[in-house]
C-alpha cells in the first residue's frame, strides 16, 4: 500500500469518526455529510489504488516514456 493510499484511508477514518461523534454529541443530522464525504473518499481510494489490468504502474514514470 502506497503512502498516498494510506493517507486517504486515514483521512477517511478521521472524517467518518468526526462526523459520527459530532452527530451523536450535537444531535444535528447535518454532520451526516461528514460520513458521506468519508465514504466517498474511501471509494476514491479504492478506485484509484487498484493496479492496472496490464500490471503496469500508473505513477509519474509512465508519463516520461
Amino acid at each position: 500500500m502506497t503512502g498516498p493510499l494510506k493517507a486517504a484511508w486515514a483521512l477517511t477514518a478521521f472524517v467518518v469518526v468526526v462526523g459520527l461523534v459530532l452527530w451523536l454529541v450535537t444531535g444535528r443530522a447535518v454532520f451526516a455529510v461528514f460520513i458521506v464525504l468519508g465514504l466517498l473518499t474511501a471509494l476514491g481510494a479504492v478506485l484509484t489504488g487498484r493496479p492496472r489490468p496490464d500490471g503496469r504502474s500508473t505513477g509519474p514514470e509512465e508519463s516520461r516514456r
